[in-house]
């Protein structure tokens, strides 16, 4: 009913739900990464006559996107406009010129307090989207904003409106022509990110509310062009049941905030918007990717079990999460988390990590106009030690550059940016701005159990050169009297077939590796990891790539260091099983698969994994190593395939 919100009425997700892990009801093919962060459920769904499921007017309509965030969703569809506001673009009078801009100046503070307002009003659960916020609030004073919206009212004597509109569209356009390749995710998201300050900004200046945009009477699916961050947030308190939205990718604010608000997502739909009316029965499906229009009695019957069975298995997973990684005839292995936001630290500990084995420094530096200092990133990094303290936290030196931009380093334009500065190559450039961030993490290790690791690198001389900066850093640190660990860790990415090949002679200088089999696969294979029409042959199980991974953990083992793997490759239960085989015994992934690679691990003999591995090194193609997996393996985790609840299944012991 309209305005219920405590009970509300059929057709939404279920409001009991764990605060964890689930895993994908159709899992995707192993050679794509699995989703499976937290499990979001539908309940039973209203289909008479005259209700907002009224499914025999239309017929049904399929669309595909990209999944965001999981879960099953069924309900009524809100379809916003676009979110840029109207206005009267007019011209203005050498008199008015000063009012424009006060005008401009008191709808900044507007925006920001809007901003602070939305921050201030979110549970704990989302503070990992605080730095977004943070961004937002320092955009609105960008000073290339600021002289492009002066420049519109001072010489083409435009409105404020009509300056703000122009700066922004010419700010977005230095980011080049609009692509959907997941390769421009980070350079889509920064356009993004323009638009949606220029956005609230313009909203300040016409008199729009821009504390809270959206505002929905009863449960129901936001469908929109995008939404950003500081959108999502203000409807936390909203009952909304999905979002679906034209743009974006997995790895854009809005499926992140999507998955911190626990809410199904399946971003990436490009006709979403000519295929959806509000009061349109939909279901959405962030397990799969895809959104059903109208949909039949069936589909929502379907949805409806899948979506129950979904969540029970993910409950059963949660009540193990906590239980030993070891295999079935006892061999212990690690299982550490992939963090990219300090507040997914603590999410990472909840699911049972045992530690961090990847931290990336990038998000510091993304969303701003200012570098980080050493201060802020000491902050954060201690933040994260804290929260993990006593297990181990690998911080990754920032990895910008390729497919991942930040406006505060000036990188040149490159007809292949993959190939080009970045990372280790970007940091050894600007000596002064990585010793910055050495210092910090330096000063970070007094707080816990702190390695630092080096991503890229495809030379001998680019460890000892960054070896040489760490030893002055800590002379720095220690010249000030702050506290900090005399030994830290230093180990490195292997991620180029350079660095894999070269591995007994990296033993030497490293004193860990960590296997990025998402870069790998693309320089190994020459296959842009963004391009849909290889994606299929951009496989982690191509036999190059396991003789690769083979031979590094033989050249670390001999030389007595640990080697982890840290890609996409260890959150899928056949190929986590591959790789005990291969000789791994510490695997790094998004937090929320963990539970679900734990129990595939508890299921597991070490021999018969040194076995099928040995058999897959033989193989002479993705496929057959693939069905060598599925024959070999898929009947005892079926129910971790499928998702589907079997009481006896999980481990008890």
């Amino acid at each position: 009913m309209p305005g219920s919100r405590h009970t509300p009425p059929k057709g939404t997700r279920t409001s009991e739900r764990p605060s964890g892990a689930g895993l994908a009801i159709s899992r995707p093919s192993p050679n794509l990464a699995p989703s499976s962060p937290f499990a979001v459920s539908s309940s039973s769904v209203p289909t008479g006559p005259g209700s907002v499921l009224d499914l025999d007017t239309h017929d049904a309509v399929t669309l595909k996107g990209i999944a965001g965030s999981p879960g099953v969703a069924v309900g009524p569809a809100l379809v916003l406009g676009d979110l840029r506001s109207s206005f009267v673009r007019r011209h203005i009078h050498t008199a008015q010129i000063q009012t424009e801009l006060d005008r401009v100046q008191h709808a900044v503070e507007a925006a920001k307090s809007s901003l602070r307002a939305v921050d201030a009003g979110m549970p704990i659960a989302m503070r990992e989207a605080t730095g977004i916020l943070d961004a937002y609030q320092l955009m609105l004073e960008d000073p290339t904003l600021h002289e492009r919206i002066e420049h519109g009212i001072r010489k083409e004597k435009q409105c404020a409106e009509w300056a703000v509109s122009i700066a922004s569209e010419e700010i977005v356009a230095m980011f080049g022509p609009r692509v959907s390749s997941e390769r421009d995710a980070y350079i889509s998201e920064r356009r993004h990110d323009v638009e949606f300050v220029c956005d609230r900004l313009l909203r300040a200046l016409v008199g729009e509310d821009t504390g809270h945009s959206v505002r929905l009477d009863e449960p129901m699916i936001v469908v929109a062009r995008d939404l950003s961050p500081a959108d999502t947030a203000s409807m936390v308190r909203e009952p909304a049941l999905a979002f679906v939205t034209c743009v974006g990718t997995r790895t854009s604010h809005t499926s992140i905030m999507a998955r911190a608000l626990e809410i199904p997502c399946v971003v990436g739909v490009a006709d979403a918007l000519l295929q959806i009316r509000t009061g349109d029965t939909i279901v959405v499906d962030g397990l799969t990717g895809q959104v059903f229009v109208h949909p039949t009695p069936q589909t929502i019957r379907d949805a409806r079990q899948r979506s129950e069975q979904h969540l029970a298995f993910a409950r059963q997973l949660l009540s193990a999460r906590h239980k030993p990684a070891v295999t079935a005839d006892g061999v212990a292995l690690a299982l550490k988390a992939n963090v990219e936001l300090p507040a997914e630290a603590i999410l990472a500990v909840d699911h049972g990590a045992q530690g961090i084995g990847l931290y990336r420094t990038e998000f510091l530096y993304i969303d701003r106009t200012t570098q980080p200092g050493e201060d802020e990133q000491y902050e954060v990094y201690r933040a994260i030690v804290e929260a993990v303290s006593p297990q181990p936290v690998t911080l990754r030196t920032f990895d910008i550059g390729g497919d991942k931009f930040a406006s505060t380093f000036q990188l040149p334009a490159e007809m292949n940016p993959a190939l080009g500065l970045r990372a280790v190559r970007l940091a050894l450039k600007q000596p002064e701005v990585f010793l910055t961030q050495l210092r910090a993490m330096v000063r970070a290790s007094a707080h816990g159990d702190v390695r630092i690791m080096v991503p890229m690198v495809s030379s001998v001389h680019e460890m000892r050169e960054v070896k040489r900066l760490i030893a002055q850093a800590v002379e720095q640190v220690r010249a000030r009297g702050q506290a900090f660990e005399e030994h830290i860790p230093l180990g490195m990415m292997i991620e180029v077939p350079a660095a894999a090949i070269m591995a007994d002679v990296f033993a030497k200088e490293a004193e860990f590796f960590s296997l990025g089999t998402n870069d790998l696969v693309q320089y190994a294979l020459a296959i842009d990891r963004g391009s849909e029409s290889l994606a299929a042959q951009a496989s982690p199980f191509d036999p190059a790539i396991l003789r690769m991974i083979k031979f590094v953990t033989e050249a670390a083992k001999h030389r007595g260091i640990p080697v982890s793997l840290c890609g996409a490759m260890a959150s899928d239960p056949l190929a986590a099983c591959l790789l005990v085989g291969l000789g791994l015994r510490e695997l790094s992934m998004e937090a929320a698969a963990i539970p679900e690679i734990k129990e595939a691990i508890r299921r597991l003999y070490v021999p018969e994994a040194e076995a099928i591995a040995a058999q897959a090194l033989e193989c002479d193609s993705a496929d057959a190593v693939e069905e060598l997996l599925a024959r070999e393996l898929a009947p005892r985790l079926i129910d971790l395939l499928a998702g589907i609840a079997e009481d006896s299944t999980i481990s008890s012991t």
